[in-house]
This record gives C-alpha cells, sequence and structure tokens, in this order.
C-alpha cells in the first residue's frame, strides 16, 4: 500500500484521512492538499490497491479490480494505522471522492474514527445509463461463474487512459479546461500510475455494495456532501435520497459542475474548500 502524508503548514488543527476515487492516485490530490494544510491540517492520503503506484492485483495492470469490496476496508484500516503510527493530530476528518465515498461511507459504519465527512460526488450508486440494475449485477455474477469475472466489462471503459483518449468537449469529469489540462499533463507523464476500465468483478461487488449500504442508516455525523447538476457518472438520485435521511447532513448542489467538484472552476472548488473547512472546524 502506497500513503503520503503532508503535514500542516501552521499549528495544526486536526487531521483530514483523504480518500481518492477509483483510477484515482495520490499525486492528483497534491494541489488539495497544500490547500488544506495552509489550513491547518495534516492531510494523509491514499492509493487503494489495484491502483496508482499501490500493487496491482491483475497482470493487466491497466484493469481496474478487485476481489471483495470489502477488501477496501483493510486498506482503511492500513491507513488509520499509519495515521496513529505517526501520531497524526485529532480530530480526524473523512474527505472523500467518487469511490472513495463509498468505501468512505463503509468505514463510517464500520467505526472509522473521525469527527466529521465530507463527500464529492460519492459513489452510493452508479449510473448505469439504459441497464436495469438486476441485469448489470446479474451480467457479472455470470461472468465470475464463467470464469471471466477478471475480464474487463463492457461499458466501463476502455484499457486505456480517460483522459488521454475522451475530448475536452465530451468528457465527464470537469468543465474547466485548466483542469482538464492537468489532468492531461499528468496521464501522460505518469502513465504507470493510471488506470482503464474496471472488471466484471469490480463491477458486480461495486454493485452489491451500493444496494447494501443503501439499506442503512446514515451514521450520527456531520456531514456534508457535493453533488454537481451535469453529474454523469455516479447516481445522483441514490446521494438525493441519503441526503434527505441523513440527520446532520448537507447537501450542496453546484450548478454546471461536473463529477470532479474538487478539479472544477476555481469559484465552484473554493466554495466546496470553504465549506468543508467549515465543517471540520466546527468540530475542532
Amino acid at each position: 500500500m502506497r500513503l503520503a502524508h503532508w503535514p500542516a503548514a501552521t499549528a495544526s488543527r486536526g487531521s483530514i484521512l483523504l480518500f481518492p476515487g477509483r483510477t484515482e492516485y495520490i499525486e492528483k490530490y497534491a494541489r488539495i492538499a497544500v490547500a488544506l494544510t495552509q489550513s491547518g491540517y495534516d492531510v494523509i492520503a491514499i492509493d487503494w490497491r489495484g491502483q496508482g503506484l499501490s500493487a496491482r492485483l491483475q497482470q493487466n495492470a491497466r484493469l481496474g479490480h478487485v476481489a471483495q469490496f470489502s477488501d477496501y476496508q483493510r486498506d482503511v484500516a492500513q491507513m488509520a494505522e499509519a495515521a496513529t503510527d505517526r501520531n497524526l493530530p485529532r480530530p480526524w476528518h473523512l474527505l472523500a471522492h467518487s469511490m472513495g465515498g463509498c468505501i468512505g461511507l463503509a468505514a463510517l459504519l464500520e467505526g472509522l474514527p473521525v469527527a466529521s465527512a465530507a463527500f464529492s460526488a460519492p459513489m452510493w450508486g452508479i449510473n448505469l445509463r439504459q441497464m436495469p440494475h438486476g441485469i448489470a449485477v446479474g451480467m457479472a455474477y455470470l461472468a465470475g461463474r464463467l470464469g471471466r469475472g477478471g475480464q474487463l466489462a463492457p461499458g466501463s471503459g476502455a484499457l486505456g487512459t480517460y483522459v488521454l483518449d475522451e475530448s475536452f468537449s465530451a468528457n465527464l469529469l470537469t468543465e474547466d479546461a485548466a483542469e482538464w489540462c492537468q489532468m492531461v499533463r499528468e496521464a501522460a507523464a505518469w502513465p504507470d500510475m493510471t488506470l482503464g476500465g474496471a472488471s466484471f468483478d469490480w463491477v458486480g461487488k461495486a454493485l452489491n455494495e451500493c444496494l447494501r449500504l443503501s439499506r442503512i442508516p446514515s451514521p450520527d455525523l456531520p456531514a456534508l456532501v457535493s453533488l454537481g447538476t451535469e453529474e454523469r457518472i455516479v447516481s445522483p438520485a441514490a446521494i438525493r435520497d441519503r441526503m434527505s435521511h441523513w440527520p446532520r447532513g448537507t447537501l450542496v448542489e453546484m450548478a454546471g459542475a461536473r463529477h470532479e467538484v474538487m478539479m472544477c472552476s476555481p469559484e465552484r472548488r473554493t466554495a466546496f474548500l470553504s465549506a468543508v473547512l467549515e465543517l471540520f472546524g466546527e468540530q475542532a
């Protein structure tokens, strides 16, 4: 497992556990981490198993894969152990994006010791376009029974790198050209840190995890969630449904934003980070 720790630039007010999304890597959040450290927080981030520069799980390193979705909780446990060993200042807070939001919610429900949580476009459901949920799960299950669970699932993306293969005008991640160019530069410079589409096993296990979590009430914890009105990757309906029942939760919908709220236009990104810091500051 690969972790990175950015110490607070001033007297620390606490620590932030940063959970990236699928296909992502630690360095993608370096600029976000610097902004958070300048606000007085230590930041620790992770490359999930099978992506970034943590060990890949398939012979084809381009394929996103996981044997069981609960395996990600083992990564969370290692991250919490590392934060404890390094004496990262308390209170701890969670900042999670996309797949990291799914992993993060499960971790909160299992007792992750944080005082508050902020989510960017959390994967509490997946946008399957026109395919019914049951058919997608059934296809993944059948592929596994046929010994094809570790193969690329159609519709999950190619084995290339999304930001290098897609045009800016058609991309689902950001509406900001400068941020898109930054992603392209990183992917071109660091190809070994990028990831392609997902396996049948990942798709099936992810869908089942989203369904499992949907049946569990939200934890009694202050939470903030951002959702772009142009979201097309995760399920906006699943996010809105959970936040309508999260007693201490706040949903912020950002007009015109796509999936990457932390890599969108400067004014939207600043608004989100300001809200996150306000939430974390209230728990100091």
